[in-house]
């Protein structure tokens, strides 16, 4: 007889629940979504979808309906009935017996979670420290996929050290992107934003092209080119943007002082226009 373990119970197989034998559990098979509420109102949901949906086709998971998925978000999101809230979704490919070749027409698995945003006026208000390491995820970043371990042994290490983020860095020298943020550097003498070009190399953030997007109401000329970390000590000013808690400043960087070590002028102009904009595409 063909047996499963979960912990120390022992049960047929035929007799297992289907959740155990998910693709993604064994394979990471899946693509996944955070989306964000303001407020009672969600922000930016169309983009994330739209994502989803290409995350999706990337790799070739068909048979989960949008337009449901949509409506799914904004039901738990209401009977949650959470103002300021994190919404986490992913689809897998289904559930089977383990082998890498998937089984045609299997049917996808969706999961969701709508949880509470904690206050983090206080931790955007004193900026964050962040640690680099080499970034050894697979090649297409730009997919927003559920192989997530290298992202969780780099933010590992940077908790190590004491700091909030990790900050990757290719096997060039360059920096990529935070192991759960876009990353960004300001040269407040040129009033440049800087930040990495798209590629398969780093995920197309939601808040990253906003953050492009208000940049001239900051008084900032967005420059897409890669960074190093040397370059990044030397920076006016450094942040993170990222769904949950938008724009971050950092205030060290491999343990040195950006600036003076505090939120600076640019970071949080651009800050101040994004809560603007959020006023306004919030539904």
């Amino acid at each position: 007889m063909e047996i499963a373990v979960i912990n120390d119970k022992q049960i047929p197989l035929t007799q297992l629940d289907p959740a155990y034998l998910d693709r993604g559990t064994y394979f990471g098979d899946g693509v996944y979504e955070v989306v964000r509420s303001y407020d009672g109102r969600i922000f930016a949901l169309d983009d994330h979808l739209a994502r989803f949906a290409r995350s999706m086709r990337e790799i070739q998971i068909t048979g989960l309906d949008l337009d449901h998925v949509r409506k799914t978000i904004r039901s738990a999101f209401a009977q949650a009935e959470i103002p300021n809230a994190r919404i986490y979704f992913h689809v897998t490919r289904g559930s089977e017996r383990r082998e890498h070749a998937p089984s045609p027409d299997l049917a996808p698995n969706f999961f969701l979670t709508v949880t509470e945003i904690g206050d983090c006026s206080a931790r955007k208000a004193a900026g964050v420290k962040v640690a680099t390491y080499p970034d050894i995820r697979w090649k297409r970043c730009d997919i927003k996929s559920l192989n997530l371990l290298p992202n969780v042994m780099a933010r590992m290490e940077a908790k190590k050290k004491g700091c909030d983020e990790a900050i990757l860095v290719d096997e060039k020298g360059d920096i990529t992107e935070g192991a759960g943020s876009a990353f960004f550097m300001i040269d407040a003498s040129n009033r440049h934003l800087i930040t990495r070009p798209l590629g398969r190399e780093i995920l197309p953030s939601i808040t990253r092209r906003i953050v492009e997007q208000i940049a001239p109401a900051a008084g900032l000329t967005v420059i897409e080119r890669t960074i190093t970390p040397r370059q990044a000590k030397k920076a006016d000013e450094l942040f993170l943007a990222v769904t949950t808690t938008d724009i971050t400043g950092i205030t060290h960087f491999d343990e040195h002082p950006i600036a003076n070590a505090t939120p600076g002028p640019y970071t949080k102009a651009l800050a101040a226009e994004f809560q603007k904009l959020v006023k306004t595409q919030t539904s």
